[in-house]
């Protein structure tokens, strides 16, 4: 049975519930208080030294980071390879988008942190990166529906979430529309699911 150590208001782990409500996966959900910390408790820190969340467990497989869970969980229970394919300029243009997941779009989910659980960091600085990603985002996908290959891969959904979630980072996303009409278009997939703050489609 598939674990995922899970906490519902997570970006990060609502990547991972999308792809396995996407692929019809059962899984057992543990949940963790993100809020008053238990992920950085000895017990949790002896499952991920990192004091992160998610977490994946796979029998006897435990992952940490939901971009690298994500593309396990594409590798190994989607049988018709969409979602991650194995030819290597696809994998190429997929890991870029997962970088960026991980990376540049989490100035949104810092700029969140501040403004939902006041945590100390620079929001200003934040609000400033998100809105360089986006407006990269925007312009990648004037003349696209999806980050790449004409449909939606894990590509995406490593992006959306923290994209989506950017109003609570106090982050307009009007001037974004390309990116309003690609959040618009995510929801529309087959097995799509909401979260607190992202709704489903209209």
């Amino acid at each position: 049975m598939i674990r995922l150590y899970d906490f519902e208001l997570s970006g990060s782990c609502y990547k991972v519930r999308l792809l396995l409500n996407i692929l019809g996966l059962q899984y057992e959900k543990k949940n963790v208080d993100f809020v008053n910390k238990e992920h950085k408790n000895d017990k949790y820190l002896a499952l991920n030294p990192f004091g992160e969340i998610p977490i994946l467990e796979d029998g006897e497989l435990r992952l940490r980071d939901a971009q690298a869970i994500l593309a396990y969980l594409a590798r190994k229970y989607d049988t018709l390879g969409v979602w991650y394919p194995t030819e290597a300029e696809s994998t190429g243009r997929i890991g870029q988008w997962l970088a960026t997941g991980g990376g540049e779009i989490m100035n949104a989910a810092g700029a969140r942190l501040v403004k939902i659980l006041n945590y100390p960091l620079d929001l200003e600085k934040l609000q400033a990166g998100a809105h360089r990603v986006f407006g990269i985002l925007d312009a990648h996908l004037a003349d696209k529906e999806w980050l790449e290959l004409r449909r939606p891969t894990i590509a995406d959904i490593a992006c959306f979430p923290y994209t989506a979630l950017a109003g609570e980072g106090g982050i307009d996303l009007s001037q974004y529309p390309n990116v309003l009409r690609w959040i618009d278009r995510f929801k529309m997939i087959p097995g799509f699911i909401p979260m607190p703050g992202i709704p489903a489609a209209q």
